[in-house]
């Protein structure tokens, strides 16, 4: 009798649980399905970054091949992409006192690079985009069909920007490389000092 007794409490006790028990694997479940954003995934945004430039970036972008730093040395060395570098430069302030001598900050990148400095904004002017554009086409040979790789440095939004819009803008072989010069240093390869392209009347 008592071993019945025994029993039936024993059951009892395993009918109370179970409700809670589901409810900690759901919650267990939820919190799973969670983790990775929580743990740092970002979101392609439907359209470019605005602000907050320098920020952690997605590991995607649709309709671009995303590489990494030995990807990326591949395609350089093999010389199979033009690669831009979209590094914004400080504009010379306009309000500096008289005999002021301003000196442009050095931009290291990687060797071979076309600099095309402050395209990468979310939104630029017309005259910035025509610089873009001119410089997509003198490098290229206006061949849109070429392999073209942005970069800038480690999470920037600029070479994610950058790439979106020459997706945009009908480049079909676009690469990204989100490590960019940071990454690239960080794996021993060499870095040379370069300057903004000018586009040639």
């Amino acid at each position: 009798m008592q071993a019945r007794r025994a029993e039936v409490a024993a059951g009892d006790e395993e009918k109370e649980m179970k409700p809670s028990s589901i409810y900690l694997l759901l919650a267990a479940g939820v919190l799973g399905l969670a983790g990775p954003a929580l743990a740092g995934g970002v979101e392609e945004p439907a359209g470019y970054r605005m602000d907050e430039y320098r920020a952690p970036v997605p590991d995607t972008l649709q309709g671009a091949k995303v590489v990494s730093t030995s990807e990326a040395e591949a395609l350089w060395r093999e010389k199979k992409a033009v690669f831009f570098d979209v590094m914004p430069q400080a504009p010379k302030p306009a309000n500096l006192p008289a005999g002021t001598i301003w000196k442009e900050k050095v931009r290291k990148d990687i060797p071979g690079s076309v600099w095309l400095a402050n395209v990468g904004y979310g939104a630029i002017s017309a005259e910035t985009a025509e610089y873009f554009r001119q410089g997509l086409a003198a490098n290229t040979g206006s061949d849109k069909s070429r392999t073209i790789l942005f970069y800038c440095m480690t999470d920037c939004w600029m070479s994610w920007n950058a790439a979106k819009r020459a997706l945009e803008w009908g480049y079909g072989s676009v690469v990204w490389y989100p490590l960019g010069s940071e990454g690239w240093e960080s794996a021993n390869l060499p870095l040379e000092e370069n300057t903004p392209y000018v586009v040639n009347d």
